[in-house]
């Protein structure tokens, strides 16, 4: 289905409106007018883009801005903007590379940190054996911040079973909950309180942040060393109209997330659990368990996030809500829900 205008809660489909519960602008920003205003005041300012090497001699104090504000928002000591996420994924397992003697995953994660020989954390629901012995190794173990189709954070847990002679760099990739989960959204980068030598974050800032981007945040010393990487001294930075958005819009921010947090409570008082819906009133998803109300929805004009994440799996349904839903859309979609028990 190709539509002519960014799909907000509402798409047109071949001169028809539907309701549309499915992308990935979790805080409603996209459309946002005052958070279209910065932009185009940053864009006035700084340009369309700017395609010179972060380490040139000429240093633009946009980066310095909006890589402090996520460092704060994130609870890191330091940060770093890269033109994707995508990007920010690679970077870091390409460093990881030489620092790692084995990785280790939790779960299907994202191919921005998937590695050729990763090892599961888990074989036959008990912790992989080469965590618990006795042998001196440097692991990184890798996650997504919520899986896909799960409403909670990654449990993390597992880490306390790890065998003390492993050294443990833990990477998260939070495209999906930086913005949306944690006060104000900062993630779960900061709760992660588990003993580690090392713990990065990893993620797209074209989601819940509305701007085409990614970001890196770790300690300093681990900041220091992705800006002297080649992959990055040799790329072009993120927009620095968008970087320094990031920081102009912090209030914006606040308020979105306070708007999606109210519309997730407003459904979880509504919505009458059964078997066919996945739902947590901390999560802007609702996965559907049953094919059947897919069409179901769309009959009722309304159009949910439907796709294979590859071209062999089964599709991924799910209704996603953002801080622009208004109360009668969420009466409509949860009212369709509640009568198919």
């Amino acid at each position: 289905m190709k539509v002519e205008k960014f799909p907000d809660r509402i798409i047109e489909i071949d001169q028809k409106e539907y309701l549309y519960f499915g992308g990935t602008a979790y805080l409603g920003l996209p459309t946002n007018k005052k958070f279209q205003e910065l932009v185009v005041q940053n864009i006035l300012n700084w340009g369309t883009t700017y395609g010179s090497s972060r380490t040139a001699n000429i240093q633009l104090s946009a980066y310095d801005a909006g890589e402090t504000f996520l460092a704060s928002h994130i609870g890191s000591k330091s940060a770093v903007t890269v033109s994707s996420g995508m990007l920010a994924g690679k970077l870091v397992i390409d460093l990881l590379k030489t620092q790692t003697d084995c990785f280790f995953h939790l779960n299907d994660t994202h191919n921005a940190i998937q590695t050729k020989n990763s090892l599961p954390i888990f074989v036959d629901g008990n912790v992989n054996g080469r965590l618990l012995d006795s042998k001196f190794e440097k692991i990184t173990i890798l996650t997504d911040g919520v899986p896909s189709f799960e409403t909670n954070p990654a449990d993390l847990s597992f880490l306390e079973k790890i065998s003390k002679n492993k050294e443990i760099t833990l990477v998260i990739d939070e495209s999906h909950s930086l913005g949306i989960v944690g006060q104000n959204g900062c993630g779960i980068y900061s709760s992660v309180s588990f003993p580690l030598k090392r713990k990065i974050m990893v993620s797209s800032l074209g989601k819940a942040f509305g701007l085409t981007g990614g970001v890196i945040a770790s300690d300093s010393d681990f900041i220091n060393q992705i800006k002297e990487w080649e992959t990055f001294t040799s790329a072009a930075g993120m927009n620095p109209a968008f970087v320094q958005t990031l920081s102009d819009a912090k209030e914006i921010y606040r308020i979105q997330h306070q708007k999606l947090l109210d519309n997730l409570n407003y459904i979880d008082s509504i919505l009458v659990k059964n078997g066919n819906v996945k739902f947590d009133k901390s999560y802007p998803l609702i996965y559907l368990l049953s094919n059947e109300l897919v069409e179901k929805l769309r009959e009722e004009k309304i159009i949910i996030a439907s796709f294979r994440y590859t071209k062999d799996t089964e599709p991924l349904n799910r209704i996603v809500i953002t801080a622009n839903h208004l109360k009668e859309d969420l009466d409509k979609i949860v009212g369709i829900l509640n009568s198919n028990k």
